[in-house]
């Protein structure tokens, strides 16, 4: 019996140191596993990073360019809006000369004007 005893215990070591080669085996490779995933981890956030800040650079300067487009067109119509009253004014200038100058033909155009302007708009009614 005490041969079987020390059999058991030589077979309960061997198991026992088994049991723990394998579960230190488990824990190497779940930690080479678990590094990898966080150096994995680490390079895609920095991607996704990298990625955010180059789509935030170029969304800044499409609106720098919208904004500098804005800012051109905001000149351009100014300027034809200026151009726009001189225009008008040289005509109302115009205008008032042709009526200094000869007021009875003006009166005439005038009425004649007014009477076309009511028919086109009688006929309309």
């Amino acid at each position: 019996m005490a041969n079987d005893i020390t059999q058991d215990e030589g077979r309960n070591g061997n198991a026992h140191e088994r049991i723990e080669r394998t579960a230190t085996r488990f824990k190497e490779g779940t930690s080479g596993a678990v590094s990898g995933a966080k150096e994995k981890f680490d390079r895609a956030a920095d991607s996704v990073e990298s990625g955010l800040h180059h789509a935030a650079d170029a969304g800044a300067r499409g609106a720098h360019r919208a904004a500098d487009k804005a800012g051109e067109w905001r000149d351009r119509g100014e300027e034809m809006a200026s151009r726009a009253r001189e225009r008008a004014d040289d005509a109302l200038d115009n205008v008032r000369d042709f009526v200094r100058e000869k007021p009875v033909q003006s009166v005439a155009i005038a009425l004649a004007a007014g009477w076309l302007l009511g028919r086109l708009l009688s006929h309309r009614r």
